[in-house]
């Protein structure tokens, strides 16, 4: 089922499974080449991702955004977004299957790009399976999510984390849940790019610690990690939304190309 989107053209609500998507379909698109956008904990849809948005426009990249609420992306089980499937498994297996079903795409011409929750669901879901999703971009990932747990009283926004306790019973187990902790040193995304603002006092020490440890690795990958926009929030997210659109229709380009 589709629905059209009151506010631009070529942009629709569908429903996978029942559970509402943005999609983005416009003429003259690439063929091969899709993008999967995971949204933050404050639930801001892809047109009201102004950077983003304005970004998959100009290279007429077809988008899927699923809708999955403070899920946090992850394998486990949230009754608010369903009971029977993870919001992990819906993207790797139902918007997968839609985007197969509905363009012809398949690994490795699908694409992650998150902002906040979902940059660091766009980083754990491609270190979980990289070879699904070979390409991944994460603005302002909100990678060390147990830190917030772990300070929930202390946070004027405490509330946009509680979720957190519901799915995890103490803030180690959390820890080990985290995008880090999934970096496999031998089986990891091929292309990989996220930034962080320095004045993003909650989350940038995560991708700085992120950074140091593929870069340990040997794990080829791009970290904008200086840029100044202002902190956590859309203004900061539209400053590099362009440079990450780039860097995945570019890696997808290469995808396309790879032999074996």
């Amino acid at each position: 089922m589709t629905s059209p989107s009151a506010s631009r053209p070529h942009w629709t609500w569908i429903q996978v499974d029942g559970h509402r998507c943005e999609l983005f379909d416009p003429p003259g698109a690439v063929p091969g080449r899709v993008l999967i956008y995971l949204h933050g904990v404050r639930e801001r849809t892809l047109q009201e991702s102004t950077g983003l948005r304005t970004a998959i426009e100009a290279q007429s990249l077809r988008a899927i955004a699923p809708r999955t609420g403070r899920s946090w992306w992850l394998d486990r089980i949230v009754p608010a977004f369903d009971p029977a499937i993870s919001a992990e498994r819906f993207v790797t297996e139902r918007v997968v299957a839609e985007i197969g079903r509905r363009f012809g795409v398949a690994p490795p011409g699908i694409g992650l790009v998150g902002t906040s929750m979902g940059g660091q669901g766009a980083l754990r879901l491609a270190y979980r399976h990289p070879q699904v999703f070979p390409v991944a971009a994460a603005i302002a990932p909100a990678i060390d999510f147990h830190l917030a747990m772990r300070d929930i009283e202390r946070l004027p926004d405490g509330d946009l984390f509680a979720s957190l306790w519901a799915l995890f019973d103490d803030v180690e187990r959390a820890r080990q849940d985290t995008a880090i902790l999934h970096v496999h040193p031998l089986n990891w995304p091929r292309h990989q790019w996220f930034a962080s603002d320095p004045a993003d006092h909650r989350w940038h020490d995560g991708a700085v610690r992120l950074h140091g440890k593929l870069a340990a690795l040997g794990i080829p990958h791009v970290a904008v990690l200086e840029r100044s926009g202002g902190g956590h929030d859309p203004a900061s997210y539209d400053a590099v939304a362009g440079d990450a659109i780039h860097f995945v229709t570019t890696a997808l380009d290469a995808e396309s190309r790879r032999v074996g």
